[in-house]
C-alpha cells in the first residue's frame, strides 16, 4: 500500500490561508502550522485600504499579512480582519502568488460559528471548488459542506479562488462566534495535519494555543465588529442550516 505523500516530500506546492473568522479558527490554526514546522517568512501583503498597523513579536516587526514557506508548503496569513472589498483584492493577490509559484492546491481554513455548540466535539466541514478535490474529502474523512449562505470575507475570497483553475479547499470548523475557540482550532489544526500528513502533539497544541489565545486577545472584538457588519449589509443570509 502507498504512503501518503506530505506536502514536504510531495512535488506538488501547497498554500494554507488563514485570516481572522468566527472563533479566530484560521489566525489560531495557520499560526500553530507557522509555529510546529518552523515556516520562515519570505514576503508580505500590503493594501491601501488596511489600517496603518504593525504587530511587534519577540522584537521584530511584523506586517499584518505575510507569507511563509517550507519545503513546499507556502502560507498567507492575516491577523488583522478586513472587510469584502479589501477580501477580494487580498484573494487576488494571493491568486497572483500563487500562479507566479505554481501552487497546485489551497487550503482556507476558517470558522462557522454556532451557538449550539455546549459540550459536543465541534465538527469540520469542506467546502470544494473542483471535483479533484472529492478524494481529499473521502481520504481524511471530511462531510461536504452541503447547505446554507456564505458571505462577508470568505465568499469575497472563494469567489476568486472558484474562478480560478487552482482547486481551493475551504474547511469550516464549527465555534463559538464570539469568542476564541481553542476547542474548534485544535479540530482544524488535526485536520490541516492530517491532510498534509504532518504529526502534532495535542498537548503541544493546547500550550500553544493558549499562547495566541492571550496575544490575540484584542483580535477577537475587532473580528466581532467587522463580522456584524458584514451581518448588517446582507440582512437575508442565514447560516448553514444541512450537514451530512
Amino acid at each position: 500500500m502507498k504512503s501518503k505523500k506530505s506536502a514536504k516530500n510531495s512535488n506538488d506546492k501547497v498554500l494554507l490561508v488563514g485570516f481572522p473568522s468566527n472563533g479566530l479558527v484560521g489566525t489560531f490554526t495557520i499560526s500553530y502550522l507557522i509555529h510546529i514546522q518552523k515556516m520562515k517568512q519570505i514576503g508580505e501583503i500590503d493594501h491601501p485600504g488596511l489600517p496603518s498597523t504593525f504587530f511587534v513579536e519577540n522584537g521584530e516587526i511584523l506586517a499584518p499579512i505575510r507569507i511563509y514557506n517550507k519545503d513546499n508548503l507556502y502560507v498567507v496569513i492575516s491577523d488583522l480582519p478586513f472587510d469584502p472589498f479589501v477580501a477580494y483584492d487580498f484573494a487576488q493577490s494571493t491568486l497572483g502568488f500563487c500562479k507566479k509559484l505554481k501552487i497546485s492546491k489551497i487550503i482556507i481554513v476558517s470558522g462557522l460559528g454556532t451557538i449550539d455548540k455546549v459540550s459536543k466535539k465541534p465538527k469540520i466541514f469542506g467546502l470544494i471548488t473542483h471535483p479533484s478535490l472529492e478524494e481529499t474529502l473521502y481520504k481524511n474523512e471530511i462531510p461536504k459542506f452541503l447547505s446554507g449562505s456564505i458571505f462577508g470575507t470568505d465568499a469575497a475570497i472563494i469567489s476568486v479562488f472558484r474562478k480560478s483553475n487552482i482547486p481551493a479547499l475551504v474547511l469550516y470548523a464549527e465555534c463559538h462566534p464570539f469568542f476564541p475557540d481553542l476547542e474548534a482550532s485544535i479540530v482544524a489544526i488535526t485536520s490541516v495535519a492530517k491532510i498534509l500528513n504532518i504529526k502534532v502533539d495535542a498537548t503541544d497544541i493546547q500550550k500553544k494555543i493558549e499562547q495566541l489565545r492571550i496575544q490575540h486577545r484584542n483580535l477577537m472584538e475587532e473580528t466581532i465588529k467587522a463580522l456584524h457588519q458584514q451581518h448588517e449589509k446582507q440582512p437575508q443570509a442565514r447560516a448553514p442550516q444541512i450537514y451530512r
